[in-house]
């Protein structure tokens, strides 16, 4: 059991566990900071989580679920206040609706996570902070540090696990529910450079050219929210693929949410991407969420995945 203390502070109104771990401070940072690890220890044993959108980066945002072993969910958000990689960081904690979006007439918490090396390899210093005393012996109550307890003796596992998520893996695809799924890969480049990749025309044509036999013969990238972008490849038999849409939100260099319209199918789809520094680069997820399970079955099988791997293997090779 990695936790070392918790001492509750009436007078304060804090709740303060501390945890130590064999692994070094960056790597207990970046367990935390890659969505595909924290959702494994951030639930209780009997409540694994799963985290639907983890946007590390002051004014960013989190949206997990977790499901408990009768298929009941409990639902709850982070709101990132700041950010100091890889010492620090600081959330708004809180309950969500059945919608996945905060709920505000339930009460909320600010937490702190500040990470130290020690002797031996890391520690984790959680503080919450509570409104009231009230508040804070309500959520005691209900099983709080018992169910940090059960979670945190998960993370040891997600630390010594350095295969599963390596930055030299392809992308990876992780089905999130009927109709989201979220592919992520590391790229070997800094935050800036992907950024840039995916919104400079010249470098967009370097990565995408299509497959053999396949030009790019249009290339409007995305910009600000609001904005059309739009890419066509054709080939020289008069075969074309088109995929246009409509920036909803977009973050420079850390997020951006578009529509996503492809030729022949009528309803669209949704990309939230999301960058992440890491070590070896810059972890890129992509959460994409389709009108019905069908339609996310059928994208999978059209190798969708592979194609995104192939891009962004070139990309690799073009930031290095």
């Amino acid at each position: 059991m990695p936790i070392t203390s918790v001492d509750t502070d009436h007078d304060n109104l804090t709740l303060t566990i501390v945890a130590d771990f064999a692994a070094s401070k960056e790597r207990l940072w970046e367990a935390y900071a890659d969505p595909r690890l924290v959702e494994q220890f951030w639930g209780p044993e009997t409540y694994p989580a799963r985290f639907f959108r983890h946007d590390m980066y002051p004014g960013g945002h989190s949206r997990y679920e977790m499901t408990g072993p009768e298929g009941d969910k409990s639902r709850g958000y982070w709101e990132f206040l700041a950010v100091d990689a890889p010492n620090s960081f600081e959330v708004l904690d809180g309950f969500s609706g059945d919608d996945g979006e905060p709920n505000r007439d339930l009460p909320s918490m600010r937490m702190v996570f500040a990470f130290d090396e020690t002797a031996d390899g890391s520690r984790l210093t959680m503080t919450t902070h509570f409104n009231s005393l009230e508040e804070l012996e309500q959520l005691v109550g209900m099983g709080m540090i018992e169910g940090t307890k059960s979670a945190m003796s998960q993370i040891d596992r997600v630390l010594a696990d350095l295969a599963t998520f390596a930055a030299s893996l392809p992308a990876q695809l992780q089905k999130l529910s009927g109709t989201r799924v979220r592919i992520s890969r590391v790229i070997r480049g800094s935050v800036s450079d992907v950024w840039r990749a995916h919104h400079d025309a010249e470098l967009l044509r370097r990565w995408q050219p299509g497959a053999d036999g396949w030009e790019m013969t249009e290339c409007t990238p995305p910009a600000e929210a609001g904005s059309d972008y739009r890419f066509r490849w054709e080939t020289a038999a008069g075969e074309a693929c088109t995929i246009s849409g409509e920036v909803r939100q977009s973050e420079p260099e850390n997020r951006i949410v578009q529509s996503e319209r492809m030729d022949g199918i009528p309803s669209e789809t949704i990309d939230e991407m999301t960058l992440t520094p890491v070590a070896g680069g810059t972890l890129v997820s992509h959460v994409v969420t389709y009108a019905s399970t069908q339609e996310r079955d059928v994208a999978l099988a059209s190798g969708m995945t592979d194609g995104m791997e192939a891009g962004y293997a070139r990309l690799d090779g073009i930031l290095v």
